[in-house]
């Protein structure tokens, strides 16, 4: 069992709880998260969007790029080049097929999302994924699922490009709640992350310390896993090394908790 953390975030920094509607919990969707890493000119620089502030899941909150499973994702005809997806399903201890949805969920929503294309065509990582771009409409309505757009552009889905980070379950009070694995990529070399999404206002490159200090202060809205996430990652001195970090999945789910002018974040295992 892992040990108990607690948080203080200020609650100015746009992280507060919901009343207890009662009732039975909506079962969690699963969902994957992919932080995004380069080397920046004065540290590990990490990719965040600025949600929409109608979203109705983590409206106007910075987020990674990801999103939820679709039926499609547990497609095995994808063509997959990195660890099977019974190394996935051992570290996130899941299904197996669960753990092949998760990683084709991570590719196609970072894909989706900021453009970045985690594939291969050939033997050589995409270094140009703007040539790609004219499916990435098709794949956010559903009109085209990853595996017919791989196979239509003969590109093989980097599992390597990807390391399992973490594993967040929304608390059983909210009424939209997720099972959400988090990935960790550094930013493919010639690739670009952009912000050519609906589901964002905003978006680019920031150092870890600098988007807590934003929330700190009020500027940005976190959620917990988002603010955790960013506070491990401060610790890096390069966004290698944080890929390459050998972690311990365990599923959290925290507890937040009014404590004056904080919010208390409680982490305990799911």
């Amino acid at each position: 069992m892992a040990e108990e953390l607690i948080f203080d975030i200020p609650v100015g920094a746009g992280v507060g709880t919901r009343a207890n509607a009662g009732g039975t919990p909506v079962t969690p969707k699963d969902a994957a998260t992919v932080i995004l890493l380069r080397d920046g000119t004065q540290g590990v620089e990490v990719f965040l969007q600025h949600r929409v502030k109608g979203m109705p899941f983590a409206g106007g909150m910075t987020v990674f790029p990801g999103g939820g499973v679709d039926s499609r994702d547990v497609d095995a005809s994808v063509s997959w080049a990195g660890p099977e997806p019974a190394w996935w399903a051992e570290r996130f201890r899941c299904a197996e097929s669960l753990a092949r949805a998760l990683v084709c969920a991570a590719v196609r929503e970072t894909f989706e999302e900021s453009g970045v294309l985690l594939a291969s065509l050939g033997d050589s990582v995409v270094t140009d994924a703007t040539r790609y771009h004219d499916a990435r409409e098709k794949l956010v309505s559903r009109e085209l699922s990853l595996a017919a757009f791989l196979e239509a552009n003969g590109l093989t889905l980097r599992a390597d490009l990807l390391r399992p980070w973490a594993n967040w379950v929304t608390p059983p009070e909210e009424p939209r709640r997720y099972d959400t694995c988090f990935f960790v990529a550094v930013l493919p070399e010639g690739q670009q992350a952009d912000g050519a999404t609906s589901e964002a206002v905003a978006s680019g490159w920031q150092r870890p310390e600098d988007a807590l200090t934003d929330a700190k202060e009020g500027r940005r809205m976190l959620m917990p896993p988002t603010w955790i996430t960013l506070a491990e990652l401060g610790t890096f001195d390069t966004a290698a090394t944080a890929q390459v970090s050998e972690r311990e999945i365990v599923k959290i789910m925290p507890t937040l908790i009014r404590d004056g002018d904080k919010v208390r974040v409680v982490l305990d295992p799911a």
